[in-house]
């Protein structure tokens, strides 16, 4: 699940904040898999597409913002890598001049735990750090004030849950089920028409923000071609959840009215889809667009050497809140077990080769 705080219906739902035992601090190492995935790609595009002689002529500081950065190490951790890639471009393209100065601006909802992100901050950052709260789907900085853009599984968090699935009138009703898997045609439509929205504001907004030719890098959970939505490991995690809510209405724990007015706010895209808004767009040139590790290769690395009962943890830390919002505390810890139970009885699903998974990658450059 995402690391990032996100908005539906019913208001922003952070991930769990603090450093407990469910926080998202604790519960993080799968996101952080994603981004150790791509750290190297990024390295190669910065050291061959970025131009810091020209991104520095203007100014002795360099901009850097995680769009969605949530709490915990991995924010951090991907700042860094960034800084030391521009820094090495430097010292390469530019020997004989000053290194600059490093901004790194921290966004998430006004929501996310500010408070415990803050007080995790390396202590031997070489950077000045500011958090920058709101929703990263509209205008957050200054036309042209940051020469570095990066957002890493968060994207896939819809702005909203699409509002014909919780219209028992309209055809995309999405009856006795929380997401798109497993479900009608018309309701893939409407995420995918609601993803299409919330990322041309998101592509809107980062166009006026990025200096002509800094970059925005874009990683989150793709959609390989060919492969049912229920069959990679995020649309079989959620599955599960899914059933166990339908468990508990069976015993009368839940309504059923409660699971039909409860749809998960995310949406993972297939590679063309994104090519096409980026083009739609038409502010930035592609450096590149591809879905890494399409063969599973990243969901067998990880699941591997998880247990049901972790995974459950790393689920619960990302959706507690909006669980808790919709239908109340008391039902979390049971709900939360019967998935952990219910991941350990089908592992052999999730580990299994033809169960395939994608993580969408993507370099643009402002024009």
């Amino acid at each position: 699940m995402s690391s990032k705080a996100r908005i539906g219906l019913l208001g922003p739902f952070p991930m769990n904040g603090g450093d407990g035992t469910h926080s998202y601090a604790k519960n993080s190492t799968l996101q952080r898999k994603s981004a150790d995935a791509v750290r190297g790609k990024i390295g190669e595009a910065i050291a061959e597409k970025l131009d810091m002689e020209t991104l520095c002529s203007g100014g002795k500081s360099f901009h850097i913002a995680d769009f969605g950065c949530s709490t915990g190490p991995n924010t951090f951790i991907a700042i860094q890598n960034i800084l030391e890639s521009v820094e090495r471009k430097f010292k390469t393209q530019c020997p004989t001049s000053q290194t600059p100065e490093f901004q790194a601006f921290f966004n998430d909802q006004a929501s996310n735990d500010f408070n415990s992100l803050f007080t995790t901050l390396p202590l031997d950052r070489q950077y000045f750090a500011a958090g920058v709260p709101g929703s990263f789907h509209g205008r957050l900085f200054p036309d042209s004030s940051l020469h570095f853009a990066y957002s890493s599984t968060a994207l896939h968090w819809l702005s909203k849950v699409p509002e014909e699935l919780l219209d028992k009138n309209s055809p995309s009703f999405n009856k006795g089920r929380i997401y798109y898997t497993n479900t009608l045609d018309k309701v893939v439509d409407a995420y995918s028409s609601q993803f299409a929205k919330d990322m041309e504001i998101f592509l809107d907004a980062r166009a006026k923000e990025v200096v002509a030719g800094g970059m925005l890098v874009m990683t989150m959970p793709g959609q390989p071609n060919g492969i049912p939505h229920c069959q990679t490991g995020l649309g079989m995690s959620i599955d599960y959840l899914e059933s166990c809510f339908l468990d508990m209405v069976n015993e009368g724990i839940i309504s059923e009215a409660k699971v039909d007015s409860f749809n998960l706010p995310m949406y993972s895209a297939t590679l063309e889809e994104m090519k096409e808004l980026i083009q739609r767009n038409g502010s930035f040139n592609v450096e590149k667009t591809e879905l890494t590790m399409a063969n599973g290769e990243l969901q067998l690395q990880s699941y591997s050497s998880y247990t049901g009962r972790i995974l459950q943890m790393h689920l619960r830390a990302g959706m507690e809140e909006m669980i808790s919002k919709h239908f109340g505390t008391e039902i979390i810890d049971d709900l939360f077990d019967r998935y952990a139970m219910k991941v350990e009885y089908f592992f052999h699903r999730l580990q299994s080769s033809e169960r395939k998974g994608a993580l969408l990658f993507v370099v643009l450059k402002r024009k």
